[in-house]
Formats: C-alpha cells, structure tokens, sequence
C-alpha cells in the first residue's frame, strides 16, 4: 500500500478545495479531447471485431478437423486465449468504446459476451459499472467483496476461527491456483443472472445467446470426441480461461489503497489513487487487452483502447504536477504485490487505513 502523503490542499472538505478538484479533472478532460483521444476508431475496431468472427469460426472448424484426438487440449489451450481476447473486446463495447450509439455498443456487447464466451453482458455491466464509481472502496467495490479471499477489515473479523487465520496469512499464495476456478465461476454468475429474478433488461436475448454458446459447445465436443476427451478438454480450457481472465484484471487495483466507507475524495484522485499500471511496450496492451493502462481507463471509460497509451504521458505529467501519486510498476511486480498484500492483510497489527493516501480521506 502506498505510503505517500497528499498535500493539504488536496483533501480537505471545504468548498474551494471541492472545486479545485472539479476544476482539476475538468483540465484534464479538455487537454485529452484537444489531443483528439476521445474519437472513435472505426478501422481499428473493425478490424478486431472481424478478427473476432474469424477466430470463432476457426475453433470450431478446428475442433470438427482435429476430432476423436488428444490434440483437442492443444485446441483447449488456444481457445482459452481467443476467447479471453474476444471477452476484452466485450469489455470494449461494454465502455462504449466501438461505436459512437449506445445501442450498437450494447448488441455487440451481448455478441461477443454472451454468444461468442457465455458471459451475461448484463451480469457484468452490473458489477463493474459499481466497480468503476467507487474502486476499492470498502462496501461499495464488488470486487474486493469475495467469498475465497479478505480485502476489507470487516471480512477479516468475520473469520475467527483457526483455520481462518492460517488461511489468512497465506491466502496470497492460494490466490492464483484459484484463478483456475474463476472460469467455472463467471459461467456460474452468467447463468444465475439471467434466471435469477433480479431485473434484467433484454433477458430473452441473454438466455437465447448464452444456450446456443453453452449448449451448443458441449453439443459440439461431445459429437466430435468421446466424453472423457470432452471433459478433460472442458477442463483445460475453463482453467486456462479463467486464469487469463483473472491475471489481467487483478494487477490494476489489488494490492491499491483501500478506501474507508466515510472516505470523501473527488473523481480524478479516486480513480488514480486506487488504480496500478502496468509497465511493457505494445504487446502487453495486447496481452492484457489496454488493462494495463488502468488509471487512463478508470479516468475515461468510453476511451478507445487504441488511444489508451497516447493518453498515459498527459495524465501521468498532469498527475505528478499537482502531487497526485500515480502508480506503474511491471507485471511481475504487481503479481507481488498482489500476494503480498493478501499475505499481510490478516495481521493482527496491519490497519488497511493506516497509510496517508486512505488515512486522509477520512470523513
């Protein structure tokens, strides 16, 4: 966590400090729409939205050529990767990144998501629009409030027994072996989402999409390969699926400052303070699917991926000006930290509030 104090005049509750704050990300704002970040990229977008169409028509063709034949797992192992890449896509659509009209976005997004990966588009606008309001903020982040690991001193008490403190103090080192079940998990919460009675617009569409992903998968491996085949090819690539899933979206806030329930703090500095880059040239966008440009994501969700880079050097330069900490570090670098800090986070002596950052956004 980091231990860099804020000046002053930056996080207390008067009026002309409120305003200073609005008037901070307002700058910044303009100087990303002057620099043209904020256009659409039409070509761009094609070009990975047919590459989209064509990598899903290639896996199934390869699954029919390849059929009865161990090689499935090597199919298993590519499939897990295009279909994490397919998945970022949606996450694109999802921010409104693709087209310039709402809806276009939307029915891409349920494409992609729903027919092309089986997620639900719904369940997850639903949880990361609540992500993106209030990162790490206790009781509000959905995704620091898991059932498997403790983020927040609340889940913390509510472990008291035995083995609850021994897992505590070593559930850094469990944290990727789970990511190997997080792909079952967002099938799991997809299905849930759209049979639950919780409200859902365009639930029809979902349930139609997410049957033919899910049914017409098993239907597909199952005509082409016997069961125990079938399974072990399931098998490899939920987890492969799920790990890839997992590893690029955890290194961009956990491990970050929590911040208390009561903290008050503007835009601009609760999404930079919360929010890690990732260091690497052009290939980790790609890895990591423009992840790793978390801060300038966080700041400006509709931004096109393509622009994310250009936007680093403007918001870093205009963060480090007005002393806001701004946080990149290398990806093995934030897989450390990440286990560290869930390492430490059970210690009888560690207050999560305690450093500057989180301490001085205290109501």
């Amino acid at each position: 966590m980091s231990t860099t104090a804020l000046p002053a005049s930056h996080v207390d509750g008067s009026a002309g400090s409120r305003r200073r704050a609005v008037s901070d990300f307002t700058e910044l704002a303009h100087a990303v729409q002057a620099a043209g970040l904020m256009a659409r990229r039409p070509g761009h977008y094609a070009a990975r939205l047919s590459g989209a169409v064509v990598a899903m028509a290639g896996l199934v063709a390869a699954v029919v050529l390849v059929g009865d034949s161990w090689w499935q797992v090597a199919v298993a192992v590519v499939a897990a990767v295009v279909l994490t890449q397919v998945a970022f896509l949606g996450h694109d659509a999802a921010h409104r990144q693709i087209f310039a009209s709402g809806r276009a976005n939307t029915w891409a997004s349920l494409v992609l998501a729903n027919l092309f990966v089986g997620l639900s588009h719904g369940w997850w606008q639903h949880k990361h629009t609540r992500h993106h309001a209030n990162p790490n903020k206790v009781g509000t982040d959905p995704d620091i409030d898991m059932k498997v690991l403790s983020f927040t001193p609340e889940q913390i008490a509510a472990r008291e027994s035995a083995w609850s403190r021994w897992y505590l103090a070593r559930q850094g080192f469990f944290f990727f072996p789970l990511l190997l079940l997080e792909g079952v998990n967002l099938h799991v919460a997809a299905v849930r989402r759209v049979l639950s009675r919780e409200p859902l617009e365009r639930r029809s569409t979902e349930i139609a999409f997410l049957a033919v992903r899910l049914v017409g998968a098993a239907a597909l491996v199952l005509a082409v390969m016997s069961p125990l085949k079938a399974l072990v090819v399931a098998v490899v690539q939920l987890a492969l699926f799920g790990f890839y899933m997992g590893a690029s979206f955890a290194p961009n806030h956990k491990g970050m400052p929590l911040l208390p329930k009561d903290a008050r703090v503007d835009f601009l500095r609760r999404q930079v303070l919360t929010s890690r880059n990732i260091r690497g040239g052009r290939w980790v966008d790609v890895l990591m699917g423009g992840l790793n440009h978390q801060v300038e994501h966080h700041l400006f969700p509709s931004m096109p991926r393509a622009a994310l880079r250009r936007a680093q050097p403007i918001v870093r330069a205009y963060c480090e000006a007005r002393g806001i900490p701004y946080a990149q570090v290398s990806l093995v670098r934030s897989y450390r930290m990440i286990v560290d800090h869930l390492n430490t986070v059970g210690r009888p002596d560690r207050d999560l509030f305690a450093c500057p950052i989180t301490a001085a956004y205290r109501a």
